[in-house]
């Protein structure tokens, strides 16, 4: 069973938010950067465990960046995945990367793609469903349980009120959520290992923009907290009304 994970490299959470280049590029000097924790905990550690339970197959981690992700891109072989592509591009937006993805892809006869959920810098959760989309696959996402027999997988999702059970035959893309894996911390026999692992740079095609950042804001600065008496409600259902203005 050959496994294409997608890996993305972001900010730290406790990184500072700052834009430069007239508010359109976020600012990362001085920021630590890690390996997008859905990517890292859900969908690579279960694609690990999909290999070791069978006994045989390969994991391919996937990442769109420049020679900056190198760092991350060696945790993810540390971790147990068997060799890496990075495709040197700038992921300036998703369907960019979607595409630059699937135009690698297209010919390596994947028998499952698995991403994170979301990433968490612009928590957006699409590039698996696009390249999904690109490779013709059918694509599940937030999936907190996948076990796969043979052909066939069976997939459970969270959703309101229970859980949803389906059965998908491979190949298939898929998004993983809480529930999915736990996280893996690399040992030294993984980071020496990591070393020599194949890590292939792939040249970006000739794809064009689908999208341009006009400008990022930070969000307004906290007002001053008003505190009403609880025996004021009529007061606090006009505030809500007329100065919060979300009734």
């Amino acid at each position: 069973m050959k496994i294409l994970v997608l890996l993305s490299q972001v900010p730290d959470t406790t990184a500072r938010i700052a834009f430069t280049n007239n508010d359109t590029q976020y600012d990362g000097n001085g920021v630590t950067f890690i390996m997008n924790p859905y990517d890292e905990w859900y969908a690579l550690v279960r694609a690990l465990e999909l290999k070791e339970a069978k006994g045989s197959g390969s994991v391919t981690t996937i990442t769109v960046g420049g020679a900056d992700t190198e760092a991350t891109i060696r945790k993810g072989l540390a971790i147990g995945a068997d060799d890496a592509v990075r495709i040197d591009a700038q992921p300036s937006d998703a369907m960019l990367v979607a595409e630059l993805i699937a135009s690698w892809a297209k010919d390596k006869s994947f028998d499952l793609v698995l991403a994170g959920k979301e990433t968490i810098d612009h928590n957006s959760g699409v590039v698996g469903a696009m390249v999904a989309e690109l490779l013709d696959m059918p694509y599940v996402p937030l999936a907190s349980k996948l076990d796969v027999n043979g052909d066939a997988a069976t997939i459970e999702r969270d959703v309101p009120g229970g859980v949803e059970v389906l059965e998908v035959k491979l190949p298939f893309a898929l998004s993983a959520a809480k529930g999915m894996a736990e996280q893996r911390i690399p040992n030294m026999r993984g980071i020496m290992a990591a070393r020599t692992k194949p890590l292939q740079v792939v040249a970006a095609g000739a794809i064009s923009n689908a999208a341009s950042t006009v400008k990022f804001e930070l969000p307004p600065a906290k007002g001053a907290v008003k505190m009403i008496p609880a025996d004021e409600a009529g007061k606090l259902i006009e505030l809500l009304h007329t100065e919060a203005k979300v009734i």
